[in-house]
């Protein structure tokens, strides 16, 4: 798993020959890690750079409306949105955080007023990334 992780494209042979198995054994595990749900899906990792995607930003959201009925507005809203890459609902102060990512700070503040034009938020703060300095798609597997 940690090898497929850091790079799905890999065959079975030569993740085999990484973990000392032959190529049919190897490939029968990778099949059942996928039947089974482990393996939930093989992506190709973009550069936001290279698609325009230059501006990253956290977006913290209040509500005073905690109803079955507003959730499923917001989740209905925010599926429209292609910037939203990521949404939490959370603990504490904050009920959700969304990550975007947008060409520029004019992009996002297009997204924001389409946002709260799209669903009632009671507060909505937004917090800009400025360089990231850590981010990667790979799991820990010490707890298995």
């Amino acid at each position: 798993m940690r090898l497929l992780q850091q790079d799905a494209s890999l065959s079975a042979r030569e993740i085999a020959e990484e973990v000392g198995l032959t190529p049919t054994p190897c490939w029968r595990r990778i099949q059942n890690l996928e039947k089974s749900g482990v393996i939930i899906g093989q992506v190709a990792l973009v550069d936001p750079a290279a698609v325009n995607l230059g501006v990253s930003a956290l977006v913290q959201i209040r509500t005073n409306d905690h109803s079955a009925a507003w959730l499923n507005r917001f989740q209905q809203a925010i599926s429209d949105f292609p910037e939203i890459i990521e949404a939490y609902r959370t603990s504490g102060e904050i009920d959700y955080i969304l990550r975007v990512m947008v060409p520029s700070i004019e992009a996002y503040d297009l997204l924001y007023k389409r946002l709260i034009e799209a669903v009632d938020l009671y507060d909505v703060r937004t917090v800009f990334v400025m360089e990231s300095i850590k981010a990667t798609t790979a799991l820990p597997l010490d707890y298995l």
